[in-house]
């Protein structure tokens, strides 16, 4: 029972509030030595080293430092500039521009919180002055901010593919189907709540002084750059012309490029946007290395066995061990960040996973639209704090949460579709077929 209580322990310690990285390994130690001795340490350099010359990894801080030098280039301003222009006469029209931009942001940075702060500071403001309702602003700024977990290029797509062994390319193209219906989704039920209380999100009147053809002239010159450069790394992937490693070089240099043409370039910038990419990355890979410790010792002390032998005995068997791993995911994403649940919890699950003769690809698929709705749900969703910081007094955080509750619904409709759908997304729900 050592491992279960193990969990248990983390898992307080994470409420109460102690450091992620530090308190995996911290357990992993005290009740390692307890467990087995500190001889069970000799493995640990082994494992870390391991971790470090991991070539798919490498692809994280490239995307993030993608991802920061594009949130520096006023990205974000000028597509949501440009898009609010063609579709704010339309009732609703100023939120159906947040969820494209932020499909495109998604798609081109990968950064929630970047996603999320941007449209909050540009979009959030000029809804709430054109009488939109305040809990559907909140909620629209949430939901498309949050796509960068399930649009690729994401960084769960690549963590999920490290932890379960599979190729980090085909992940992207099975995530394309979902991204593109949860945006669709979300345009369908902004164009009905509208059309029925159109009081909710009025047109914005045109006082831009542009013609039409004016206006989708600005809309594609701040489109096609973003565009070109998700065509280049996406397409490279996809082609088999690179590696997600080295698209992901691709995609930091195309940062450079943009940060150029947008006169945004600075050796200043290059240096912040570093600085922050090594934040970031050093929280990933300590993390890391605590859940790694942590999964040594869970797995000596029998922890694996012990679960996979409950788990096997529920009713219903594979589907029985589905809905029981989403719901655990989906519980524990209102506590806890996607990439603790993805380094400790994903690992414990695969194996069993793999026994029951579960497609892997599908499986992947299930837990990273499962954790985008992490980065929503009440008390803890990252993406309602970055909101909140970045809101006005006015909107309250109890706002935030009512407003995001529609959009984790649509998401747990589609996490239901492809849950028992599979074959829509171009999967399949039993091993040795990918779709692909």
């Amino acid at each position: 029972m050592i491992g279960i209580i193990m969990f248990g322990v983390c898992l307080l310690m994470l409420l109460w509030g102690f450091p992620v990285a530090f308190t995996f390994g911290g357990v992993a130690l005290v009740f390692g030595l307890i467990s087995q001795g500190p001889e069970l340490f000799a493995f640990m350099p082994f494992r870390i080293m391991s971790v470090m010359q991991n070539t798919v990894m490498m692809a994280i801080p490239l995307f993030i430092f993608m991802g920061v030098v594009l949130q520096r280039t006023k990205l974000a301003e000028q597509l949501l500039t440009s898009m609010g222009r063609l579709f704010g006469g339309l009732p609703g029209g100023l939120a159906i521009s947040t969820i494209l931009v932020g499909a495109l942001l998604a798609a081109s940075t990968g950064v929630v919180g970047a996603s999320v702060v941007a449209m909050g500071l540009i979009s959030l403001p000029v809804m709430l002055a054109h009488n939109y309702d305040k809990r559907l602003s909140c909620g629209t700024i949430c939901a498309s901010g949050t796509l960068g977990q399930i649009v690729p290029p994401s960084i769960i797509l690549i963590i999920l593919g490290d932890v379960l062994g599979l190729p980090v390319g085909d992940l992207f193209k099975a995530a394309v189907i979902p991204g593109l219906v949860l945006v669709g989704l979300y345009i369908v039920y902004i164009l009905v709540l509208t059309r029925f209380k159109p009081q909710t999100a009025p047109a914005m009147p045109d006082d831009s002084g542009l013609s039409r053809k004016q206006e989708i002239v600005s809309a594609l010159f701040a489109i096609i750059p973003p565009l070109a450069l998700i065509v280049i790394v996406l397409g490279s992937i996809f082609t088999g012309i690179a590696t997600p490693t080295e698209s992901s070089a691709l995609g930091g240099v195309g940062a450079l490029v943009l940060a150029i043409a947008y006169r945004q370039f600075s050796f200043k910038m290059i240096w912040e946007a570093a600085h922050d990419t090594v934040k970031v990355t050093a929280m990933v890979f300590a993390i890391l290395i605590g859940a790694t410790a942590f999964s040594m010792v869970f797995s000596y002390s029998g922890g694996d066995y012990l679960l996979e032998e409950w788990i096997m005995q529920l009713p219903g068997e594979k589907w029985g061990f589905l809905i029981l791993a989403m719901v655990v995911i989906l519980v524990l994403g209102f506590f806890i960040d996607f990439v603790e649940i993805s380094f400790i919890v994903v690992p414990i699950l695969a194996p069993i996973a793999e026994s029951l003769g579960i497609n892997m690809l599908w499986f992947a698929i299930l837990i990273a639209m499962n954790l985008q709705t992490s980065f929503l749900t009440p008390p803890f969703g990252f993406s309602l704090f970055y909101l909140k910081g970045v809101s006005p007094p006015s909107v309250t955080t109890m706002d935030i949460y009512k407003g995001v509750l529609p959009f984790i619904v649509l998401q747990a409709l589609v996490l239901l579709a492809i849950f028992i759908f599979p074959e829509w997304f171009g999967m399949s729900a039993s091993s040795g077929y990918s779709g692909y």
